[in-house]
C-alpha cells in the first residue's frame, strides 16, 4: 500500500465545496425523509418543481437546511451531476 504525504497542501475551488456541500444536503435530507417513510425522490422532487416547503420534513431540520440553498442551484448541480456521469 503506497503511503500518503499529509504535508501536501491541497487546493479546493470554492466551487467544489460548494459541489460537496449541497451532495451532502441532499444526502441527508434524503435520510431524514426516509427515516420518515417518504419516498425521498418524490419529495424533493415536489419540493423542486412546487417550491412548497411542506414536501420536506422538518425531521432532523430537514426542511430547515433545504431552504438555505436557492433551489435553482440545487437543479443545476443536479442536471451538472447526471450530465457528468453519462
Amino acid at each position: 500500500m503506497a503511503s500518503v504525504n499529509s504535508s501536501r497542501t491541497m487546493l479546493f475551488t470554492s466551487e467544489e465545496i460548494k459541489r460537496e456541500n449541497m451532495k451532502q444536503l441532499l444526502k441527508d435530507v434524503s435520510k431524514a425523509l426516509e427515516e420518515r417513510g417518504y419516498n425521498a425522490v418524490n419529495q424533493i422532487s415536489g419540493y423542486l418543481i412546487s417550491n412548497d416547503p411542506a414536501y420536506i420534513s422538518s425531521h432532523n431540520n430537514a426542511r430547515n437546511n433545504i431552504q438555505q440553498v436557492e433551489r435553482y442551484e440545487i437543479i443545476e448541480e443536479l442536471v451538472r451531476y447526471y450530465l457528468e456521469s453519462k
